[in-house]
């Protein structure tokens, strides 16, 4: 891996873990099964995640119970209202840990978790999202007749697209906005990295990664995130970023993803940068892991990364 250079640098921080294991943003697996991403942050501990990492412990956000029994398409987000609720205690939780000067690491749960956290940066002032996601998750009203499962919609919800009861939670519409978005590793085939671009977000899908390389696209990304209009950025990861070859269990492990090198090298120079204020990972399922072995390799990964 090239040096670190520019503002890069192997900081001090207090990380502090915070689970967020809310599996409201998915649809049902099958009918009557409920998401295991509910579980993630405990398999993720129980590969000491903590000790390794060297946190604190800051606790759990509990989520409401998941129930769609009685959305139907066209109803818009299902579990709307549960998601606001969820989204606002999340974000007075993220935000008692930044103002406490800790870089908080929210486990999830889907990319819902999404909405609380920008949210939290946004009544701190103007933060920048490196987004590393196989998919763009920009479904919203405009592109698509109809909405349903908001961790395929959250970034088009926090950059303000769609219903304002998830869009403008305490009239801050929108969280993010889109030119301070970099969105990194989603498929090559995504179907609305065209309208990503034209929106102004930064946009490099898989084969971009691979050309250029990790840490250039990495630092392309800081000369967006570390404009010193902004206040700093937070950086997510779902985990379907990584080829279904090394990371299966998720809910939408289509091929063509990155590999585990390429994403550690994108987390290692984003996470080095002193403007860099959190990081949440998303989307692993335990359930499609009977064994273990796949979240291991994730508690590896963060370790590399932040240990």
């Amino acid at each position: 891996m090239p040096a670190l250079t520019r503002t890069e640098h192997t900081a001090i921080r207090r990380v502090v873990v915070l689970d967020a294991p809310s599996n409201l943003g998915l649809r049902p697996p099958a009918p009557g099964v409920v998401p295991g991403t509910y579980k993630a942050p405990g398999a993720l501990r129980d590969h000491r995640l903590l000790d390794r990492v060297g946190a604190e412990d800051a606790g759990c956000v509990t989520p409401p119970r998941y129930d769609r029994h009685d959305w139907r398409p066209g109803d818009g987000v299902a579990h709307a209202q549960q998601l606001a609720a969820y989204s606002r205690t999340l974000a007075d939780r993220v935000t008692a840990l930044l103002d406490a000067g800790s870089f908080p690491l929210v486990l999830g749960g889907d990319c819902s978790i999404l909405l609380g956290t920008s949210l939290a940066l946004r009544e701190r002032g103007r933060f920048g999202l490196a987004f590393l996601d196989g998919h763009s998750d920009f479904r919203h009203p405009g592109n698509s007749p109809a909405v349903g499962a908001a961790a395929g919609e959250d970034l088009a919800l926090v950059t303000g697209r769609g219903q304002p009861d998830l869009t403008d939670l305490d009239g801050l519409r929108p969280y993010l906005r889109d030119d301070d978005v970099a969105v990194l590793g989603i498929r090559d085939d995504d179907e609305h990295a065209a309208e990503l671009a034209r929106a102004e977000l930064l946009v490099r899908p898989v084969a971009s990664v691979r050309a250029a390389g990790a840490a250039a696209v990495a630092r392309t990304a800081l000369d967006r995130l570390e404009r010193a209009e902004l206040d700093g950025f937070w950086v997510h990861v779902d985990a379907d970023v990584l080829d279904p070859a090394v990371m299966p269990a998720v809910d939408s492990p289509d091929p063509g993803g990155l590999h585990r090198p390429e994403v550690l090298e994108l987390l290692t120079v984003l996470c080095a940068s002193s403007r860099c204020v959190g990081l949440q990972l998303t989307v692993f399922d335990p359930d499609l892991d009977p064994d273990g072995t796949l979240a291991e390799s994730l508690t590896d990964l963060l370790v590399d990364v932040l240990g």
